[in-house]
């Protein structure tokens, strides 16, 4: 956890999703300069954050690239950055773009990790969430995976949708376990501002599901993977076992270094956290210039650090460690959390229940007096 992680955005789709608030377009026509862009920015960087030991191609859909802009891009990647021997190196995946050739051409490139965005095993659902991939093409990448020798395998699903059935639910991870993934993320259906459902929401045309039932989802989720042998390690995320655990997101959770590249990307370095303008056109206008494409930065107060740890702690297994509660009106709010059976004490460290993990957005802005640089 002390070496920094890598991540690079593809900000391309086949078609927008309409529940996805990530930077991305369903246009090609700048695929060629966004690659050449983020050839220059890694150039930029080179020097700047030593050793790697994760990286994590994500998007927008990075299977969506040709084959010849995967090869350029991870031929640059290794001529500019060094990355340690045991390296994690992920990529998100389509079902869809999983050919037996795609997947040949993932392991010979080095990715020794995979995340499936199958989201559902049932055709009903994938049309409601806009998915291009149906349920037997999804079965059909999954096995392709399975059969090529990718152990380190994810499956991404979503659950809450209007209309869902707890029971449809439960043969959906029935289903995704038949496959015996080493990593299942498990996200909550959210409608962002901004998003096709959420101006649907707007207007009347989508209502979401509703507190109590979106924590009987969440809570038989947790039960249904944890009996069958699963770490819930993270609010949405489960792990077959501890190496299976995504150690590039881990970074995000504990403060440790890590370099975004590509457009609407974070970095974060120090006690410094900067972010790439979130538009191709003008990412790759800046390059150009031989400038860094930042579009903003923020510089962390040790009680802003505090509260992040906190914050992020609270969505995780590990927690965070209780000398982060500094005054006495912590200490008794962090009591109070305790007997209410929110959180418990584990050695030095303070970690969440199943009922915090459901209320792990709102317990920290409590928890923490000092909130203010």
């Amino acid at each position: 956890m002390k070496r920094p992680g890598l991540y690079i955005h593809v900000p391309f789709c086949r078609s927008k999703c309409p529940y996805c608030d990530f930077y991305s377009l369903a246009n090609t026509s700048l695929m060629r300069n966004w690659l050449e862009a983020v050839t220059l920015e890694m150039h930029l960087y080179k020097d700047r954050f030593g050793v790697f030991d994760t990286f994590y191609l994500g998007g927008g859909s990075p299977t969506f690239l040709p084959d010849g802009h995967l090869e350029s891009l991870m031929s640059t990647l290794q001529e500019w950055f060094v990355f340690a021997p045991d390296s994690e190196l992920s990529i998100e995946a389509n079902p869809g773009d999983l050919t037996d050739q795609k997947i040949l051409l993932l392991k010979a490139l080095g990715f020794n990790r995979i995340n499936v965005g199958v989201q559902s095993f049932r055709d009903q659902e994938l049309s409601f969430l806009g998915r291009r991939h149906t349920a037997d093409e999804a079965v059909a990448a999954v096995s392709r995976l399975r059969a090529a020798g990718f152990e380190n395998r994810g499956i991404d699903l979503i659950y809450g949708m209007p209309g869902q059935e707890l029971e449809q639910w439960l043969i959906t991870l029935e289903t995704a376990l038949s496959f015996e993934p080493a990593h299942l993320s498990c996200y909550q259906l959210t409608i962002a501002e901004g998003t096709r459902f959420g101006q649907m929401r707007e207007k009347g045309r989508l209502t979401p599901i509703g507190e109590e039932l979106e924590r009987e989802f969440f809570l038989r989720t947790a039960e249904f993977l944890t009996s069958r042998g699963y770490l819930h390690y993270e609010i949405s995320n489960f792990a077959r076992e501890a190496a299976s655990v995504c150690r590039h997101n881990e970074k995000y959770w504990h403060h440790v270094p890590y370099l975004g590249l590509g457009p609407s990307a974070h970095s974060y370095l120090g006690d410094k956290r900067w972010w790439n303008v979130r538009s191709i056109k003008n990412y790759c206008n800046v390059l150009k210039t031989g400038k860094l494409p930042v579009e903003g930065e923020e510089t962390l107060s040790p009680a802003q650090l505090r509260l992040e740890s906190v914050a992020l702690g609270l969505r995780s297994r590990n927690g965070f460690s209780s000398s982060d509660i500094l005054s006495s009106t912590e200490q008794k709010r962090l009591e109070e959390m305790v007997s209410q059976g929110l959180l418990r004490r584990q050695g030095n460290r303070v970690v969440p229940t199943m009922e915090g993990f459901l209320l792990a957005d709102h317990l920290p802005l409590y928890l923490c007096e000092d909130m203010q640089p």
